[in-house]
Formats: C-alpha cells, structure tokens, sequence
C-alpha cells in the first residue's frame, strides 16, 4: 500500500496567483510558511520556517484566490509532487509542491473581509446550493473560523454534525 499525503498548517507568504491554463482549467499558486520551535541541547529556544509550494485546480483554485490573502492562516491537505522542466537557458529546474485537496480556512482578523461580499453560503459552493462555510457555535465571534471543505474535484461539500459539537470532519487551528 502506497502513502503521499501532506497536511501544512501555515501563513500564505503571498496573494494566490490565479491563472487559466490553455485547456481552460483554473489553477492557483500560492507559497505557505509552517514554523518549528525546538529547544536544542543546551536548552536554548530554536525556531526554523519552511516554505512550501502549492498549488490549487479547478473550484478550489477560485476558492483560494477569493478567500486568501497574503498572512492568511490556512490548512491545506493534499499530496507532494515533485516537477522538472527544461528551462529557456537550456537548464533543468525542479520544483516540489503541495497539490491541495482539502483547504479550511483560519481565523480572520478583526475588521478583515472577504474580496468580493457573499450574500449567501450558496454563492461559494457548488451549483446544488449545499452550504460550505459554517461556523463553530461554541467559539466566540472575535475567533470565529469559516471552514471550507471540498471533495476531491475541488467542490464544496456540507457538514453534518450535531448542534455543540465541533464538526468531525474540521480541524481546529
């Protein structure tokens, strides 16, 4: 049995950048920050910072560039894939990236909006009006997370959970 899957808990490290490919798919590509502290053996407080790749196709890439900006705190579920490419001056380049799967939203910051208002759940989700962006009752609004969770083709699905419990399926950040 094979494994690739990844699971990046970060800050976007700038704006997602949206582009259509000739085939017509969307995509998007964004960098994220993930940090690591650690106490080395003498005891001092050491920090290191990762930066990884990812990328974004089809309703989850327009979901990513209408809801992410630039220090947004976001989790992002998907598997590595490494790129090769020749160059225009003839050398190779490599890349490894992070394909989303899964994205939940963090928390915003306080007066901080979305891009384009939404007038209902709907809006965001797909064509069968399913709502997508539900809040955890139990926090306080100032902490409110609006999660966003897609299925494989990058299309928003619903939560079912009961009523004070946080839904299965999200991740607190």
């Amino acid at each position: 049995m094979n494994l690739n899957r990844a699971i990046l808990i970060g800050r976007l490290t700038r704006d997602p950048e949206i582009r259509t490919t000739p085939s017509g798919q969307t995509v998007v590509h964004f960098g994220l920050a993930t940090n690591r502290v650690w106490n080395d053996q003498s005891g001092q407080r050491q920090e290191a910072t990762e930066f990884h790749n990812i990328v974004a196709w089809s309703r989850l890439a327009e979901i990513c560039s209408q809801f992410l900006r630039k220090g947004s705190l976001v989790m992002v579920e998907g598997r590595i894939q490494n790129r090769s490419w020749q160059g225009q001056d003839g050398t190779m380049k490599y890349r490894t990236e992070i394909v989303a799967e899964n994205i939940q939203l963090g928390p915003r910051a306080q007066g901080e909006g979305f891009s384009k208002p939404v007038d209902s759940p709907a809006e965001v989700g797909s064509n069968k009006g399913q709502p997508v962006a539900e809040s955890k009752p139990s926090v306080p609004p100032e902490e409110d997370l609006k999660t966003i969770n897609v299925d494989k083709d990058g299309n928003p699905v619903a939560e079912e959970s009961n009523p004070g419990e946080p839904p299965s399926t999200t991740m607190p950040f």
